[in-house]
């Protein structure tokens, strides 16, 4: 422990750190942009707030998001002390140096960008972690004949709702939840909150952009054979695919 202890604190160590629960993070939105996919389907939210229920009360998914919490708060912390040891190191610039001429803008950005997607998160989670887990949510009832596909919907009263349930009754799915996919609908209605998310993507495109490539280049996956791939996937698919398909989902929601 006397031997691994310096190597974790130190700037390497962090930057080891931060690159390991990047990537985890990275892998995390993957999952949560395909779970909220069902935000698309035409059922009245049945298929999300199945999603929302799954998500919350499947064991090893609460295992995930609790490493989940403590890997944005680690690599939020470990962020902040780089840039104030970066800074502190170096507290006059170099005369002659240009920064725009050494370095991408997102790479002398990274903090910028960072703090808007941390007002983004603590936004999400209040709006609608909070409120799920809080009992602040609407709640409802889903009705499928398993005849015919059909499936109607009808908003319960907190007497009528005392936990999730799932059953069938003369050929009939019954579903009762809490219905998060009626908060998502209310929530998106709001422009301010709109703005916020797509601007907020926007700074995940190029957080992400820098930050999964610098990642593996901590990692020591640098080589010619597969850094071009690893390129590739961290433009096309975390700074382009990902941050556009959960900026479509407000912009969905408002216009709808």
């Amino acid at each position: 422990m006397s031997k691994s202890k310096p190597v974790f604190s130190s700037s390497i160590g962090k930057k080891l750190i931060m690159s390991l629960t990047g990537i985890f993070l990275c892998l995390f939105l993957v999952v949560h942009l395909v779970g909220n996919l069902q935000l698309f389907k035409d059922d009245a939210g049945l298929a999300f707030n199945k999603y929302a229920y799954f998500m919350t009360h499947f064991t090893p998914i609460k295992v995930v998001s609790y490493l989940l919490y403590a890997s944005v708060i680690v690599h939020v912390i470990y962020a902040i002390t780089l840039s104030m040891k970066n800074k502190a190191a170096r507290p006059i610039g170099y005369a002659k140096y240009d920064g725009q001429a050494n370095s991408k803008w997102n790479s002398r950005n990274m903090g910028i960008l960072g703090t808007v997607i941390l007002v983004f998160l603590a936004t999400h989670m209040s709006n609608f972690w909070w409120k799920f887990h809080n009992d602040e949510v609407p709640y409802i009832e889903y009705r499928t004949d398993l005849a015919t596909g059909q499936t109607t919907a009808r908003e319960l009263q907190a007497s009528e709702f005392h936990d999730y349930q799932e059953t069938v009754e003369n050929n009939v799915q019954i579903v009762k939840a809490r219905d998060l996919y009626k908060q998502v609908d209310f929530a998106f209605k709001n422009v301010a909150l709109v703005a916020l998310y797509v601007i907020a993507m926007a700074a995940l495109a190029f957080h992400l952009i820098h930050g999964f490539q610098s990642a593996f280049q901590t990692l020591g996956f640098n080589h010619r054979r597969y850094i071009g791939i690893v390129r590739a996937i961290g433009v096309w698919v975390f700074g382009v695919l990902i941050p556009i398909g959960f900026a479509i989902m407000p912009l969905f929601f408002f216009f709808k």
